[in-house]
């Protein structure tokens, strides 16, 4: 239960944490968001972020392993890393129908699912 809290906790934890990083880019279309001064867009993104630490701390404390859960330090980073890469991905091609996924992205993407692999061998 607590692989499966801890996924989803940091699933959640990595939307926001792309909205906050990101969905500024998307949001400058709208003339009231693109005239604003950076400040306080960095303001704007900033309370977003906050939201992905609601999600991200108690993801890492559920889940690392001196707490009572199944990950040690370095497999929570790791997992964290490829959500961060699936979310993104996901939104960067939702959002910016301009980009586009390539193959030799998609070749990245299986070299770091070879590196999981070779992080959780015991």
């Amino acid at each position: 239960m607590k692989i499966f809290l801890t996924i989803i906790l940091l699933v959640i934890s990595n939307v926001f944490m792309t909205l906050a990083w990101y969905g500024h880019l998307k949001l400058r279309e709208f003339k009231w968001f693109g005239t604003l001064p950076l400040v306080v867009v960095i303001l704007f993104s900033w309370g977003i972020a906050l939201f992905e630490y609601f999600f991200q701390v108690p993801a890492n404390r559920i889940g690392f392993r001196e707490n009572g859960g199944p990950f040690s330090l370095l497999q929570l980073k790791v997992i964290q890393e490829i959500i961060t890469l699936v979310v993104f991905t996901v939104f960067s091609l939702i959002a910016f129908k301009e980009e586009t996924f390539r193959w030799n992205q998609f070749i990245g993407f299986i070299f770091l699912v070879i590196a999981v692999y070779f992080i959780f061998k015991k």
